[in-house]
């Protein structure tokens, strides 16, 4: 991931203040933080990201649509945007649009496990039940965020059509 700016003082500090709100569960506290860091800045990615786990927090999958779309097109080399942008429209019952959005981003991004995680997750909902499984293997021999992805994928309701695969692994 290529460096981003990081945001001047005091605007830091009201950015940390909002994650911090969030990791305590008080999405409106930190939606009250970011409110008071500078318009100029309202558009950083960083803003963007916390803004969208907001939004995405209060299901609001319209506005972390909007959220994760001007990320990804501020940064495009950033998986980030790709993934929650995808999440978003899934969330808004677009699992087609989601997959589209994913799918010709793989390759640029050959080592995370979310992206073929979620990718899996839709194309099983696409009814494309092979593929989700060739997705599914592939996130599971990867290192990444989810260290029992087994286990995952067996309580996530969008792959319940593949649980009896998924159990043979």
């Amino acid at each position: 991931m290529p460096p981003l700016p990081p945001l001047p003082h005091p605007d830091n500090l009201h950015l940390r203040a909002a994650e911090g709100w969030l990791e305590l569960g008080d999405p409106s506290e930190s939606l009250a933080e970011l409110e008071k860091i500078a318009p100029f800045h309202q558009s950083s990615p960083y803003v963007l990201m916390v803004r969208h786990a907001i939004q995405a927090r209060n299901q609001q999958w319209e506005l972390a649509r909007q959220s994760a779309s001007r990320v990804r097109d501020q940064y495009p080399d950033i998986a980030w945007g790709h993934f929650h942008l995808a999440f978003s429209l899934h969330e808004l019952k677009q699992t087609q649009a989601a997959y589209d959005i994913l799918k010709p981003v793989l390759t640029r991004f050959p080592k995370n496990q979310l992206m073929r995680y979620n990718l899996a997750c839709y194309a099983c909902q696409l009814g494309k039940h092979a593929e989700a499984m060739q997705w599914l293997k592939q996130a599971i021999k990867l290192p990444g965020e989810i260290h029992h992805l087994k286990q995952q994928a067996l309580a996530d309701p969008d792959l319940e059509a593949l649980w009896p695969q998924i159990r043979a692994l």
